[in-house]
């Protein structure tokens, strides 16, 4: 199939009760320079205000529903089941695109991509709850390429998934509720490789919340092991089990010294790395 700078390119966004949120989240879709989109929006059955914040945006949103829903990533599949898109990516309610020309300049990159090619992503701005930047997050491809079979390596907001790969490998499980973006991503770049569009921010991502904890990091992780073991990486490696070692080291502090000292402890230890602060500017 022929490609152009034209190509449909599908947003899908999942929200349950992001009220707070979600109309920057949409601003940011409508306010795009590239006119050949579709934007989704799968709501879980809010009770915040969302729908009636859908509902105002109507004319904005190509297809929307509020029903329950089994979590991220069946109000996902449910989108897929409506996208037309032959480029299809994924934003989260609190999340935005970095600027008006985000989906203008990607495309550029992608009309130049081979078919073979079904995965491409840039660099995302992680940010804290009040909007504060912290940092550039997504590294070109291969340099992460062989850390990916053991962690993800490449940030998933913003990502753009040719049609072709869920024609080929289906849609997310749904058996998995943290780590489905990985084990979907893992079914094409355990073979074929990703694309990394350089120069580009496409997202800025809230950071904070459930993420931080590490006991859910911890289960993330073994979701993580999970998918690798599905798709045949019997034995996990050292990115992974230093990963590990990592949030129990994390866990440990968190009940020792407390939290607000372990986010000091953690942060001098990004310093003395060359890093910049994370934990003490998220909650």
């Amino acid at each position: 199939m022929h490609f152009d700078q034209y190509s449909l390119i599908t947003i899908i966004i999942a929200v349950f009760n992001g009220g707070k949120t979600l109309q920057q989240c949409i601003d940011s879709v409508t306010k795009q320079s590239y006119l050949n989109k579709q934007l989704i929006i799968i709501d879980g059955g809010s009770t915040d205000g969302t729908v009636e914040l859908l509902q105002a945006n109507d004319q904005s949103i190509s297809y929307w529903v509020s029903e329950p829903d089994f979590g991220i990533y069946n109000a996902w599949n449910k989108g897929l089941v409506q996208a037309n898109g032959e480029w299809i990516c994924f934003v989260g309610a609190d999340d935005y695109f970095w600027g008006d020309q985000v989906l203008a300049r990607m495309s550029e990159s992608l009309v130049k991509l081979p078919a073979n090619i079904r995965v491409a992503y840039s660099q995302i701005m992680l940010l804290s709850e009040n909007g504060q930047e912290l940092y550039l997050s997504g590294e070109p491809w291969q340099k992460v390429k062989q850390r990916f079979k053991q962690l993800m390596s490449i940030p998933h907001p913003g990502t753009m998934h040719r049609w072709s790969l869920f024609e080929q490998h289906g849609y997310f499980d749904e058996s998995f509720r943290i780590a489905g973006d990985y084990e979907l991503l893992l079914r094409e770049l355990k073979t074929a490789d990703a694309a990394y569009i350089p120069d580009i921010i496409s997202v800025g991502m809230l950071q904070g919340g459930i993420s931080s904890n590490p006991q859910n990091t911890l289960s993330q992780l073994y979701e993580v092991r999970r998918a690798q073991q599905k798709h045949g990486l019997k034995l996990p490696n050292f990115y992974w089990l230093m990963a590990v070692f990592r949030v129990y080291i994390r866990l440990f502090l968190w009940r020792v010294i407390g939290e607000k000292a372990t986010r000091k402890a953690l942060d001098l230890g990004r310093c003395l790395m060359g890093l910049p602060p994370h934990w003490t500017r998220t909650k």
